[in-house]
């Protein structure tokens, strides 16, 4: 994603994440003692502290899978290490939001949080440097524990115990207090991110149990609007309203800064409920879905049911290993590839759709959260394997997108367009989800929806059909941008040819070659062209100048390769498979400096490949199409226990929505769809020695890996269903029906297949 730069705290940071260390240690030592204790329930094995650290960005709290809510702490920081509201390094809070991101690169959401609290306070966000300057506390690692679905905590300035958990819709806040005769739990419909601004909250006591109300921003979702129903175990002994820091004796407030504070007195240790149901449509909505999800107060059976779903989801893969730390971040990566997309719709199938309007009963399920130039490439392969049967929802999702704005979603959050990256990355998931033979929609309408956003003016797309490219004194970004375009034109090629659109294959085929325009011959590398022809005169292969460049976070090094739609056109670009190999090889070796401005998300190197970055996820897949799989199996065991780590700083870039963990979760098991559509999935190096994979329709696919170990890396021969199989790939029909691919492992690089001669 881009991430933009904003560092003023990094020392700062770092200092934090030094003299927390120890607690860090503690808490993770906790769990893991926790997880011995469950270590017969896959939920066990999930370590939500990994992705806190570092450039993670991962949630943390309670939430259940595809959810709405994730109800967890929100911290005062907001430079771009907490885009997600939390970073291990910090131990402030300023309340507990229903709304977070995961893994992204820019804040958003932190939306309708709730912070109990004993005595007057400031309703300012606050400083560090000042702890009466706002509500804010303190908590500390010893006293944090979280499990999916379950997040606790102590707020060391008021000693009140807070545990959350959740369903789809609700989230559900036990309060533990001291006594007190001042004791509050504030409403704050102010503070989200750094990146999101108020415009109006409206909040309203009902009775003396239920608040209301609701929340409009702009920010990365430019008119975002969420609706909430709180309902309190405990009457209410006193409400009041404050517009920012000025309270305000009434009890119903529309305002840009709204905040509403619930009084109660309370005993040494009284427990305080608060379910809080969110809608995107409205208040009577919010209610509905609270009747239907929660209507209960027992908060242990919500923990348990929320654990239950995601035991339920995590046991859709079952693997097989002697090394614990693979299995923790394997469930973990699994964990994290189900936060998004997020369930954006009411229990009675109403939405708030893309251009605004609502609406009601729709006979599928919409999402939001879609961070497509990202999770295109791996986090919707694997959802086409363990979750078929959501794929209806998430492409009738993206086809009412379409009818409503006019174009496939490019990166959709909250009903709103963001137009966050490059490229047509929807695309890729609507003809992946066609060619795979799913059903559940209308084909002609999406393949007219995927063909009409390709035949935009917007976004470069004006100057690639009238040049062929998109030159870069035209427009900025313009080979990345082209480069994406041409991956997402093949796909729709693809589902014309399948479809007997003969024409419209032509067209878009041609088109998905577009990238070779940018080639040359004499650096090996892809670099910007001008609207006349000519190379861009200024060229360093290794730089990389933050947005204003010819590469989307990356440089010439990672963008070369780019083309993982038309492998055999980039080899006759280079001269031959030789020349291709000896250029690919250099990758991973060459040193040089990014420059200044580079973009953060170019990280986790191996020489010039950037594990942290997803434009270079397929790459060391290319070496099969090349007659040298041993490349890919070395390659892939670096990565894997290299750049992911059972720990916070556990990821080697931003999680970005499930993509990075979803990398892991294929590439674990031996596999990755390098071709942007149509499910050839090619083999790897597989560090689990067994994976049975619930497929849908009561069917299993099962891969093991025999005599595997970590000298063992490379597969010596592959059997499917008991036949010799003498492929680099498998089809995702083959995987889709059940069965059992087997692969022996060996210390001997070797040509497993037969040998591809194109």
């Amino acid at each position: 994603m881009i991430k933009p730069n904003l560092y003023s705290n990094v020392m700062k940071t770092f200092k934090l994440s030094c003299n927390l260390l120890p607690l860090c240690l503690a808490a993770l030592s906790l769990f893991s003692c926790e997880k011995e204790k469950n270590n017969e329930t896959l939920t066990g094995y999930v370590n939500p502290y990994i992705g806190t650290g570092g450039h993670g960005h991962v949630f943390m709290g309670a939430n259940v899978p595809f959810g709405l809510v994730q109800l967890g702490p929100t911290s005062i920081p907001q430079s771009w290490d907490w885009t997600s509201g939390y970073h291990i390094s910090d131990t402030t809070v300023i309340g507990f939001s229903h709304l977070h991101l995961s893994g992204t690169g820019i804040g958003d959401l932190s939306d309708i949080s709730f912070m109990p609290v004993v005595g007057e306070v400031n309703l300012n966000r606050g400083t560090e440097q000042d702890p009466s300057s706002g509500m804010w506390s303190y908590f500390s690692r010893k006293n944090e524990a979280v499990k999916p679905g379950y997040y606790k905590t102590l707020l060391d300035r008021y000693g009140i115990g807070v545990e959350l958990t959740a369903t789809q819709r609700v989230g559900f806040h036990k309060y533990s207090f001291p006594k007190s005769q001042d004791a509050s739990v504030i409403i704050d419909l102010e503070n989200g991110t750094c990146w999101d601004r108020p415009v109006e909250g409206y909040i309203v006591q009902e009775n003396d149990t239920v608040v209301s109300g609701y929340r409009l921003s702009s920010g990365w979702a430019k008119d975002q609007r969420i609706f909430f129903s709180a309902v309190f175990s405990k009457p209410i002994k006193k409400f009041i309203v404050s517009e920012a820091n000025t309270r305000l004796e009434k009890t119903e407030l529309k305002a840009e800064k709204t905040y509403g504070i619930a009084f109660f007195d309370t005993d040494e240790q009284e427990k305080i409920y608060v379910k809080v149901a969110l809608s995107p449509v409205s208040i009577e909505n919010a209610k509905r879905n609270m009747q239907a999800e929660l209507p209960h107060w027992d908060f242990e059976r919500t923990i348990a049911e929320a654990n239950k779903a995601w035991e339920e989801e995590l046991a859709k893969i079952k693997i097989e290993t002697n090394d614990q730390s693979v299995k923790n971040i394997f469930y973990t990566a699994l964990y994290h590839s189900m936060v998004a997309p997020s369930v954006f719709c009411d229990v009675n199938g109403d939405y708030r759709g893309a251009d605004g309007k609502t609406y009601e009963n729709a006979n599928f399920v919409n999402y939001t959260t879609f961070s497509l130039w990202d999770t295109y490439r791996a986090a919707h392969p694997l959802m086409t394997i363990i979750h078929p049967e959501k794929m209806a929802d998430v492409v009738n999702t993206m086809l009412h997108i379409y009818q409503q704005q006019g174009k496939v979603p490019v990166w959709h959050l909250m009903g709103c367009e963001t137009d966050c990256m490059v490229g047509n990355p929807g695309i890729p998931v609507l003809a992946d989800a066609i060619l795979k033979g799913f059903g559940g929609f209308d084909k002609p309408a999406v393949y007219e929806a995927m063909k009409q956003s390709s035949m935009l003016d917007e976004r470069g797309l004006k100057f690639l059909k009238e040049f062929g490219y998109i030159p870069y004194d035209k427009e900025p970004e313009g080979l990345s941008k082209c480069m994406e375009y041409a991956i997402a034109d093949w796909s729709v090629a693809q589902v014309a040819q399948s479809m007997g659109k003969t024409e419209d294959y032509e067209y878009f085929n041609k088109r998905s070659k577009s990238y070779r325009r940018y080639f040359d011959k004499e650096s090996g590398f892809v670099r910007g062209v001008s609207a006349d022809g000519a190379f861009r005169a200024r060229f360093n292969p290794f730089e990389s100048v933050h947005r204003e460049n010819d590469y989307t976070e990356g440089n010439a090094w990672q963008y070369t390769w780019l083309v993982p739609h038309d492998v055999f056109g980039l080899v006759d670009l280079f001269g031959g498979t030789d020349k291709l190999i000896q250029k690919l090889d250099s990758l991973f070796i060459a040193e040089g400096d990014l420059g200044k401005d580079a973009s953060p998300d170019i990280s986790g190197l191996i020489g010039q490949y950037a594990h942290g970055n997803e434009p270079s996820h397929h790459i060391i897949y290319l070496y099969p199409y090349l007659n040298q799989p041993w490349k890919t199996a070395q390659k892939a065991r670096e990565i894997l226990y290299n750049l992911y780590f059972d720990q916070p700083d556990g990821l080697s870039g931003n999680e970005d929505v499930g993509q990075m963990s979803a990398w892991y979760i294929l590439s674990a098991m031996g596999l990755y769809q390098v071709e942007p559509a149509g499910g050839k999935y090619i083999f790897g190096s597989p560090i689990v020695d067994k994976a049975t994979i619930k497929v849908g329709a009561g069917k299993t696919f099962t891969i093991e890996a025999l005599n595997n170990s970590k000298e063992n890396i490379y597969i010596q021969s592959v059997k499917l269903n008991g036949k010799v199989y003498d492929k680099y790939y498998i089809d995702f029909k083959d995987i889709q029906q059940g069965g059992k691919l087997e692969f022996v492992m060996g210390k001997e690089a070797k040509l497993y297949y037969k040998e591809v001669t194109r």
